[in-house]
């Protein structure tokens, strides 16, 4: 079959099965759909927040449509009020229903550029628990104030209603708030959400500016973004942060630290995100000091933080490539159970702090939705929706799932790139090896920012080394990408 006729949404679902996924939901979900349409009716502001008047909006991609959270800020004595409104999945899906299970089962939306294989229902997640514009919508809201010095206090949870006011991406957004274009439509059209943005635009940038401080770890990525039109890869281009993907990133952290330091001083248990100390750290301490620079013996993610700051400035060509490499080295990381009476919690190694739990993404990360109804019945004052059995066992699976997940878009990244690159056998490319096993030794390249595995002159490298290799050969059915090293 040749790469111009190779069926990508066919191979897609194909991944998800190998992976033990059902890329298609069970019957009886429709069924349970239609019931909680039927019963959702208008939102009632009984006994919530009526938070509606407030400018809310959503940033994120252009093509999302599970809109799970939304942002809105002012300036207070003390430093700038953020308010994050998270979608209210549990107020619609109920424990243990169809839905649920399936949910549970699969615990994750998988995102290709061919098909979204989505964890709930579409009608749910894109429509009914999904904080569309100008829909009024159930909402958790973390609330928190930034001080000038991005400490964050003065943190509530509470249940509201809430209605987005503009839906924006980062693609527009970041662009403007970095002057290096003018805003869209929306942001052009009202003064008030231009000054709303850069409000909390500048909250989160002392957010970060104190992360780093405390030793959080800050990385340049870029992603691999196919081009995929009517079906078929037109190109692979690199996709990068930017400063709208930044202000975000900074808020959901907030957030996710007072959902679980919240849950910690109430002794809820939960799951919490956890990034270990490196266990390949001398690895790491060996990379570093190629650059001339001796880490400590013990994991300090302080002490590495100002290295590849340092780095960054001093050589930001090859910056790109030492980052990735530490990335991989890192290790990813897992959901564990954090019992109520734990008085010292497993950290993230990478944020550098102690309280973290995935808790702003219910429509798409089934640990987000455990983690709502653990502080929905926290804030109802009832018992906790799982036992701390049901948790370990629900943080396990999610860590077996995604894995798997990371499997099947990894293999669709390599079958976009395989057919992108069919042209390209014989170039060289310039890379950083990622992985090396009794299964292979594999490279990512920077442009486009692909994987493959080196299957001639492989012998000798490890994580971390940077190299020149040729490419050899691509097939996509069998998600291969095969290069060369003389």
């Amino acid at each position: 079959m040749s790469t111009t006729t190779f069926d990508l949404v066919a191979a897609a679902s194909a991944e998800m099965v190998r992976e033990g996924f059902r890329p298609d939901f069970p019957d009886g979900i429709e069924a349970q759909v239609a019931e909680i349409r039927a019963s959702s009716g208008a939102v009632s502001t009984k006994s919530v927040k009526d938070l509606r008047g407030l400018l809310w909006s959503s940033i994120d991609n252009d093509t999302s449509r599970d809109l799970d959270q939304i942002e809105v800020a002012e300036r207070v004595d003390g430093g700038i009020r953020v308010r994050v409104g998270i979608a209210d999945v549990a107020a619609l899906v109920l424990k243990d229903t169809a839905v649920d299970q399936h949910a549970a089962s699969q615990t994750e939306t998988i995102y290709t550029a061919e098909r979204n294989f989505s964890m709930l229902p579409t009608e749910l997640s894109t429509d009914l628990t999904s904080l569309n514009e100008n829909e009024d919508r159930r909402a958790i809201v973390v609330q928190f104030v930034v001080t000038a010095g991005g400490e964050v206090q003065q943190t509530s949870i509470y249940e509201a209603v809430v209605r987005n006011g503009a839906q924006l991406a980062y693609s527009h957004v970041g662009p403007w708030l970095e002057g290096k274009a003018g805003p869209d439509a929306k942001v052009g059209a009202s003064a008030e959400l231009q000054a709303q943005l850069k409000l909390q635009d500048e909250a989160a940038v002392a957010l970060r500016a104190q992360r780093m401080r405390q030793g959080a770890l800050e990385f340049s990525r870029a992603e691999a973004d196919p081009v995929v039109v009517d079906g078929k890869v037109q190109s692979i281009r690199t996709a990068f942060h930017n400063r709208a993907t930044d202000l975000i990133e900074e808020l959901m952290i907030a957030s996710n630290e007072t959902m679980a330091k919240t849950l910690r001083v109430a002794r809820r248990s939960c799951l919490r995100r956890v990034v270990r100390s490196p266990e390949r750290w001398a690895r790491i301490v060996e990379l570093v000091g190629r650059h001339g620079t001796v880490l400590p013996a013990e994991p300090d993610s302080g002490a590495l933080n100002a290295f590849l700051q340092a780095q960054q400035v001093a050589d930001a060509v090859r910056y790109p490539d030492l980052s990735l490499a530490i990335i991989k080295l890192m290790g990813p990381g897992e959901y564990v159970l954090a019992k109520g009476d734990e008085e010292e919690p497993l950290g993230h190694f990478g944020l550098a702090t102690q309280d973290y739990a995935h808790s702003t993404a219910p429509n798409r990360r089934f640990p987000d939705l455990v983690t709502q109804r653990v502080v929905k019945a926290m804030l109802a004052n009832e018992a906790p929706p799982y036992s701390d059995e049901e948790l370990a066992a629900i943080a396990a699976h999610c860590n077996e799932r995604e894995a798997a997940g990371r499997k099947v878009e990894r293999a669709m990244v390599k079958r976009e790139a395989a057919v992108a690159l069919a042209g390209s056998v014989g170039k060289t490319f310039h890379g950083v090896i990622t992985g090396t096993n009794e299964k292979g030794t594999y490279v990512r390249v920077f442009d486009p920012p692909v994987e493959g595995k080196i299957v001639r002159g492989e012998k000798g490298l490890d994580v971390g080394d940077t190299v020149d290799v040729t490419l050899l050969h691509t097939d996509p059915q069998h998600a291969f990408i095969d290069f060369g090293r003389e």
